[in-house]
């Protein structure tokens, strides 16, 4: 495939240029049959990419993903607000010139912004909206036929999950792509050690902890011409019917890295405690600033996890196992085994926001479908378990998560600037119901 340095929004993709060079008789039934014919227009067609949210991680993932693949362009845009569409847009534009020249038509506003985007002809979505939104845009870009990148968590409750989980099933008979944003997954100094543990390095697990301790986050100060649900989505990560809490919103990757420690074992039952000392404040929603939670796997075996944001406090970002051979250890750039098989990682490292998309894209070409629907959606399902015992005071277990009837936020059909919402309020253990 000849790369290209650009290439215009209104350009001549390379199927329309065998249109015109006279080729039509190398797709006719005459001498290919169609899913050949198919293939080689995957392979060599300009993509259509589409970026539902375009806040930074938004951003940042439509500059990865245009330079995945020098064979695609950014086609069309959406978001709830135009000031961040087009603040986006311009950085977009620096990052990729003509191949980011997303025509006015194609930018697209407000709460049905995603369905017009999907609707604009796009071959690849990307949703980077806040989380509360995504299995209402996962589940229509695949029933859509896209191949879909979506970011971490995959949902914020178990409605939700079984909603990503429904779709994803039809996503695999469609041979769509679908790669969530843990992209703890493609860092290449977690995929070695993982892979030793899995590999038997430390022996039989015994017990496995994750720590992630940081400090004081963005707040957006609330503006005279905004209403209540306007000032709600400029802050969308102090609202759990929209971030799922910060354990679900940030702390994912934490249960994602234990999840693939132990070779995507999920755990029995999970007990745990949560509130808010620091984040006070009316301003902060009603979102919790620690969690600390204990997880059940069954014969002995326990999870630890704690976590915590405020201001002042020490950081930490970090998985330890224990094994009946040896520990193993992540924590910020230490990636080590000791005991009988005593290893560091001393080997290349990489752009892991990159190489997830890479892959992504790579699967496309290729015509060989990534889906790890299932696996984020564990992976989320077990910060959600972490955050409803908390918030509950109560054991629960991992089927009971699972099929919880607890739905956090508004109807999907029910979303509008006028909307009057204020969730469960702020979760009090011993009295909040989370099954």
């Amino acid at each position: 495939m000849k790369k290209k340095d650009s290439v215009s929004v209104s350009g001549t993709d390379r199927r329309g240029f065998i249109k015109k060079a006279g080729a039509a008789t190398l797709f006719s039934a005459t001498t290919l049959n169609a899913g050949f014919a198919n293939s080689f227009l995957t392979k060599n067609k300009v993509l259509k990419v589409g970026l539902v949210g375009c806040g930074g991680r938004g951003t940042g993932a439509a500059v990865q993903a245009l330079r995945a693949d020098p064979d695609t362009v950014l086609h069309a845009m959406a978001d709830a607000f135009e000031d961040r569409l087009t603040s986006s847009l311009e950085l977009l534009k620096k990052a990729h010139g003509q191949r980011a020249e997303v025509k006015k038509n194609r930018q697209f506003v407000g709460f049905d912004a995603y369905q017009k985007l999907i609707d604009s002809g796009v071959d690849v979505v990307l949703l980077a909206a806040p989380p509360g939104f995504r299995p209402q845009h996962f589940a229509a870009a695949i029933e859509a036929g896209k191949h879909v990148f979506y970011e971490k968590p995959v949902a914020v409750d178990a409605p939700g999950i079984r909603k990503v989980l429904e779709a994803a099933k039809k996503a695999k008979d469609k041979n769509l792509s679908i790669v969530s944003g843990l992209c703890f997954r493609y860092d290449l100094q977690k995929q070695a050690l993982f892979g030793k543990v899995l590999n038997g390095d430390i022996g039989e697990i015994k017990s496995i902890s994750s720590i992630r301790n940081g400090g004081e986050l963005w707040y957006k100060e609330r503006q005279p011409d905004w209403n209540d649900m306007q000032y709600k989505m400029r802050n969308w990560y102090y609202y759990n019917w929209l971030s799922g809490d910060f354990i679900v919103e940030m702390f994912v990757h934490s249960t994602d890295m234990i999840s693939w420690a132990m070779g995507e074992r999920m755990p029995l039952s999970a007990t745990g405690v949560g509130g808010r000392q620091w984040r006070t404040e009316e301003k902060y929603g009603n979102i919790y600033d620690h969690f600390a939670v204990e997880f059940d796997y069954g014969g002995g075996l326990k999870g630890n996890v704690t976590t915590r944001q405020l201001k002042g406090g020490s950081s930490r970002n970090s998985v330890e196992i224990a094994g009946s051979k040896g520990n193993a250890l992540y924590e910020g750039d230490r990636h080590e085994i000791w005991g009988a098989k005593t290893w560091k990682y001393e080997g290349e490292k990489n752009d892991m926001y990159q190489s997830e998309q890479d892959a992504f894209f790579k699967s496309i070409r290729e015509e060989n479908p990534l889906n790890d629907a299932e696996r984020a959606a564990n992976s989320t399902l077990m910060a959600i378990l972490s955050r409803d015992v908390a918030y509950s005071g109560q054991t629960i277990t991992w089927d009971e998560a699972m099929n919880s009837n607890v739905f956090l936020g508004p109807k999907d059909d029910e979303y509008s600037w006028d909307l009057q919402f204020d969730g469960t309020g702020i979760p009090i253990p011993g009295i909040t119901k989370m099954i």
